[in-house]
């Protein structure tokens, strides 16, 4: 946002140069990121006329112009084709220093003297987009008014500061220049001077009987006012409003657009002129647009809209595209002698979706996204109807329609002399705080007495960022001096910087299964719904309760995981698909389950472990390739679990997990206290599920809860010494029912080993002709060693009689 000083003066005089006001400014919140002088490298650029032109004698496209400068008469050699006698120019003397950095020196073309240069408007550094497009080419051709021997800076508007503001999306108020003024009030204690409204109308009849105004989405648009002008005078603006304009780095047009420009720019809220005559029955429609339904925008581009889009229509046509752009069908032209204005209030959310969508910014979409006051509709109708009477544009119809379908109640604010001083730190009273907002012009009505004094404040429909006590607080703190605040160092016990325990096993788990060989990676949290159908979860599926995103940026983000398995299965097709089969990967992430649906609160996250693998385990140069399976991925579940100190987990055959292969799958459960703690699953992937991700090989998959093992894990305790005594090794094979897992085997030897038994192995599994169909060999390796004596063969003998006499006993084991 733009505003010009010289402008700003018709609302306020602070009596302060530009830099001093935008330094005020900014250490108020107002951000001036810049002061544009724009008349810098003008000082000898001045308005000269044409007196005499003649072809130079030495080149064709050369003139010899004999200029008048107000003291004097100069030659100049100019090459420009668009001068005439009579005309006005810019002339640049010699010693002068324009803005793109080119110095005028007196110099000789073709044998002619010329003393000084005509300018174009590019060379006197004006931006192009204020610039009519056929005052862009050549010399820039000055108005009759301009004074002979004026500077061109002041003939043009120049000698005007122009504060460059970097506002923070909360304050769209200040894209109003009297809002800014109100600031420059507020910071200097300046008087406020708000423009007069009065409207001279003209003519018989009424608006009303002429216009006709239907709100078919309320929801969209909460209010919509319409005027009338007729016997339009179109033509330029006045040299001062097309300046103003031009300051705010908009191109001035014709004298009734100008004028809703300036408006616009005045009060921050946008106005549209419709040619009457082509609105049908005068009837102003607002609605949605129908889908495919087109319109030609006043750019000339014809663009293909949606009924999310709203349109202003008439009972044919959509004639503009509401908050963002007319349409061509509807434009002011030199054949315009009525014209429709149209003030009116629109939803922001819709307005910025249209915009984003069909690519079309507008200084009105730019106000309308951010939200304007509602309150304004009327007053930014009636002072552009006051400007067209004053500047004898058009004739004002007498009366005008405005439907105002929401009325809007101000809010009350609620706030307490002792919490903004809490929360600012500061020990102003009630009348400090008073004070201030008399400066920023804010009702309020005080309650109490005294240091317990409150109050309730009314929040100007102009300023929609104040909610709350908070932005209350703001307000007193930027009008008090941020630099006045006091500065006070944070108070505290002083402790050592250390990660939590859930922290602690996190990064354990995580440096774990790198060692492993798994290398983390990080996956979306959003996931498609079709990911649900591949894992074959059925409709009663824990899993399948999930919480919906209302609103998703693409269908693959349309829910949150309740799993992390489809993120990795996703990471392991992207690599299959480009001829990488051997994947070793992890993940430690949230998951997502709602308590109840529909939802109504907050979900609850549990986090996860998740590993894939698949393909080949690494292995030496000397070895054969072995295929990753079941196992392995086990074994590097057990060096997790060891890790982390986790005892006696029992692996259980799992058939239940729909996307986990039946045969090639258990779970993992920890009893403590007679509780049974699922820690969770781990299985070869589903051939149906593997077939849905397009995989090769047989990949295996993990997913343990990280709570329960944030839960169980232990500490790492103290170093044990290596063992000083030797240890015996004894063997023993068993026969045992299928049904029998090897984790009941390995129980009923670690109760019976005692505190000799130093470690187990098995080394082999056997079933065939020699052994019973439906039993297996299971042959083990145990380890006896004791910490404070070599053991006698009499004492590993007894213990390895006793642990074959349990499994007998309570396994029925036969041994071989």
């Amino acid at each position: 946002m733009r505003v010009s000083i010289d402008w700003l003066g018709d609302y306020v005089n602070a009596g302060l140069e530009a830099a001093e006001l935008g330094e005020k400014l900014t250490r108020s919140g107002i951000a001036v990121e810049n002061v544009l002088y724009r008349n810098k490298g003008l000082d000898k650029v001045v308005v000269g006329k044409i007196v005499e032109m003649i072809k130079h004698p030495e080149a064709d496209r050369l003139w010899i112009c004999t200029v008048d400068t107000g003291a004097g008469v100069r030659i100049i050699v100019t090459g420009a084709q668009n001068v005439r006698v009579g005309q006005k120019v810019p002339v640049a003397l010699p010693g002068a220093h324009l803005p793109k950095g080119v110095k005028i020196e007196e110099s000789v073309l073709r044998g002619i003297p010329s003393s000084g240069m005509l300018c174009s408007a590019e060379e006197l550094g004006l931006e192009e987009k204020t610039i009519a497009p056929e005052d862009r080419e050549g010399i820039l051709i000055l108005s009759d008014d301009a004074a002979t021997g004026q500077p061109v800076s002041a003939a043009l508007g120049l000698d005007d500061a122009v504060l460059e503001l970097e506002l923070t999306p909360n304050r769209a108020d200040c894209l109003a220049v009297l809002n800014v003024a109100r600031e420059v009030a507020a910071i200097t204690g300046a008087d406020l001077r708000l423009p007069e409204v009065t409207v001279s109308e003209k003519g018989e009849g009424c608006a009303e009987a002429q216009v006709k105004v239907t709100i078919e989405e309320s929801d969209l648009c909460g209010r919509y006012a319409a005027r009338l002008f007729t016997n339009l005078r179109l033509g330029p603006s006045p040299t001062w409003m097309q300046q103003r304009l031009q300051a705010a780095g908009m191109r001035p047009i014709n004298n009734i657009v100008d004028i809703t420009n300036y408006v616009m720019l005045e009060l921050g809220h946008p106005l549209h002129a419709f040619d009457y005559d082509r609105i049908k029955d005068g009837h102003i429609i607002v609605r949605r647009a129908r889908s495919g339904e087109k319109l030609v925008t006043l750019d000339g581009q014809e663009r293909e809209l949606n009924p999310e889009n709203l349109v202003i229509a008439d009972p044919e046509k959509a004639v503009g595209l509401a908050g963002v752009m007319g349409g061509l069908n509807s434009e002011i032209s030199a054949g315009t002698t009525t014209v429709l204005l149209e003030a009116a209030h629109f939803h922001p959310a819709n307005i910025r979706r249209t915009a984003r969508q069909l690519g079309l910014r507008s200084e009105a979409s730019q106000r309308f996204e951010k939200g304007v006051n509602i309150d304004t509709v009327v007053l930014a109708m009636n002072r552009a109807a006051q400007l067209v009477a004053d500047l004898n544009v058009a004739d004002v119809v007498p009366g005008y329609v405005d439907n105002y379908l929401r009325k809007v109640v101000p809010l009350e604010i609620p706030f307490s002399v002792d919490r903004i001083n809490a929360l600012l730190g500061t020990r102003l009273t009630g009348d400090d705080m008073d004070a201030i907002f008399q400066r920023l012009r804010f009702p309020v009505k005080w309650l109490g007495e005294g240091e317990k004094r409150s109050g309730l404040l009314s929040a100007p429909a102009y300023r929609p960022d104040l909610q709350g006590e908070h932005d209350l607080a703001e307000e007193v703190a930027r009008l008090y001096g941020y630099d006045r605040i006091p500065t006070t160092l944070p108070k505290g016990e002083t402790t050592v910087g250390q990660r939590t325990w859930p922290q602690t096993v996190r990064e354990r788990i995580a440096d774990t299964l790198v060692g492993a060989g798994l290398r983390e990676v990080v996956t979306f949290s959003f996931i498609n719904p079709r990911h649900l159908d591949r894992l074959g979860l059925p409709a009663e599926d824990l899993l399948r309760q999930v919480v919906s995103v209302q609103n998703p940026l693409s269908e693959e983000q349309g829910i949150l995981r309740p799993t992390i398995l489809p993120g990795l299965l996703e990471v392991a097709a992207r690599n299959a698909s480009r001829r990488i089969a051997d994947l070793a990967i992890f993940e430690i992430g949230s998951t997502f389950s709602p308590r109840a649906l529909p939802l109504k609160e907050l979900p609850d996250e549990p986090w996860k472990v998740s590993a894939l693998v698949m393909g080949e385990e690494p292995i030496h140069w000397s070895g054969k390739p072995k295929a990753v399976d079941f196992y392995y991925l086990k074994g590097i579940a057990e060096k997790l679990l060891a890790t982390l100190k986790i005892d006696d987990v029992a692996w259980q055959r799992e058939k239940e997990v729909p996307y986990l292969h039946p045969g090639r799958s258990a779970r993992l459960t920890v009893e403590r206290e007679g509780v049974k703690i699922q820690l969770g699953v781990l299985g070869e992937v589903h051939p149906d599920v593997r077939e849905a991700y397009d995989l090769v090989g047989r990949p295996v998959v993990m997913e343990l809860d990280l709570s329960a093992l944030t839960l169980l894990a232990r500490a790492k305790g103290d170093y044990t010494p290596l063992p000083r005594y030797p240890s015996t090794d004894r063997d023993m094979a068993m026969v045992l029912p299928l049904d029998i897992p090897a984790s009941q085997v390995e129980a009923v030897i670690a109760e019976t080993g005692g505190e000799i038994l130093e470690r187990w192995r098995l080394f082999d599994v056997y079933q065939g002709n020699q052994i019973a169909q439906g039993y297996r060999s299971l042959a083990y390796t145990l380890r006896y060693q004791a910490p404070d004596r070599t053991l006698t063969d009499d004492e590993v003998n007894s213990r390895h009689e006793s642990i074959k006499a349990a499994l007998v006993e309570r396994l029925g084991a036969r041994f071989r």
